[in-house]
């Protein structure tokens, strides 16, 4: 019991630094994978009067009810409130992207209308280095790369993942004498994040896990550092004039600090762009070409200009 103490007080350590008070309430996202089971006993032996537990039936698997409540089950056991959400799933081409969707919509729905500061999740060391691998292999650029981010806000709360320096096999050795399920698709070849999951298990002992996913830790503090520098050269670089054009002074400024400050500009004035539209843009405006994203025109030179374009005859 002892041991397990000492990893409650860890727990307890690492999700109190991702809250802005550290004596606020949380709800826990608990599948019934041994994962999401570890999370659940931990934060109940740290922190039993803060938290309440919900589980998330997507309706797409006839198993899901019996996992459901398989962790109510659990939950009553600890003396932890836990609520079922159903919800339903559009059958699109990405059902996991829909799916991942209309969870966190239901998930920050049931903690805002419970009072609940933020939602945690199981996410742990393997899960990230299992991301920032299959960022690598799409090209993603430094945002991509820094991986789950262990906070961000979900509307209306906050969602946390206090176990990133966590390893899946110690997790696991935590709920290894009670009942917990396997989500088959977690299995399943035919998604990308299990073909890496395989890979990854093949190179054990060959790749450090934990310095993959420290590496993500320090790309996200990069990250946090260029939008704080971009919030800085916003704020003394940009003018917006009477009519309602834009001059952006990106005069001597570095090209990925140049990029984002286009990306919010445009996204500001018209609508989120994706990154190969603004790249295309961004080299038509060092060609000293003008480019057009969406209903906005830009204009090239130490200082570009942004306005709504001409309509097209």
């Amino acid at each position: 019991m002892s041991a397990r103490r000492d990893l409650a007080e860890r727990f307890r350590v690492d999700l109190d630094s991702l809250l802005p008070d550290p004596s606020a309430r949380i709800g826990l996202a608990v599948s019934g994978g041994p994962d999401s089971m570890a999370l659940l006993l931990l934060a109940a032996e740290a922190m039993p009067d803060r938290i309440e537990c919900a589980t998330v039936d997507h309706g797409l698997r006839a198993e899901a009810a019996g996992e459901a409540a398989l962790v109510a089950a659990a939950c009553a056991k600890l003396g932890v409130p836990h609520s079922i959400l159903t919800v339903e799933v559009e059958r699109v081409a990405s059902i996991q992207a829909a799916a991942r969707a209309a969870r966190y919509a239901a998930l920050e729905d049931w903690a805002s209308g419970r009072g609940l500061a933020a939602v945690a999740t199981a996410h742990h060391a393997d899960d990230q280095a299992e991301t920032l691998l299959m960022r690598l292999g799409r090209g993603a650029g430094l945002s991509g790369l820094a991986g789950i981010r262990a906070r961000r806000p979900l509307g209306r709360i906050m969602v946390i993942r206090p176990l990133l320096d966590w390893r899946r096999g110690d997790l696991r050795g935590l709920v290894a004498d009670i009942p917990t399920v396997d989500d088959p698709s977690n299995s399943d070849p035919r998604h990308d994040r299990s073909r890496v999951r395989t890979l990854l298990a093949d190179l054990d002992g060959r790749v450090d896990i934990a310095r993959m996913a420290a590496s993500a830790a320090y790309l996200a503090e990069a990250e946090e550092a260029l939008a704080w520098t971009v919030e800085q050269a916003m704020r003394s670089r940009v003018t917006t004039c009477p009519n309602g054009r834009i001059l952006a002074d990106v005069e001597g400024l570095p090209r990925e600090i140049t990029r984002r400050i286009l990306q919010r500009l445009i996204g500001d004035a018209d609508s989120q762009v994706d990154g190969p539209t603004l790249d295309s843009a961004f080299r038509r405006l060092e060609q000293g070409s003008t480019a057009t994203v969406g209903r906005l025109k830009l204009s090239p030179g130490r200082r570009i200009l942004i306005e709504e374009a001409p309509p097209r005859r």
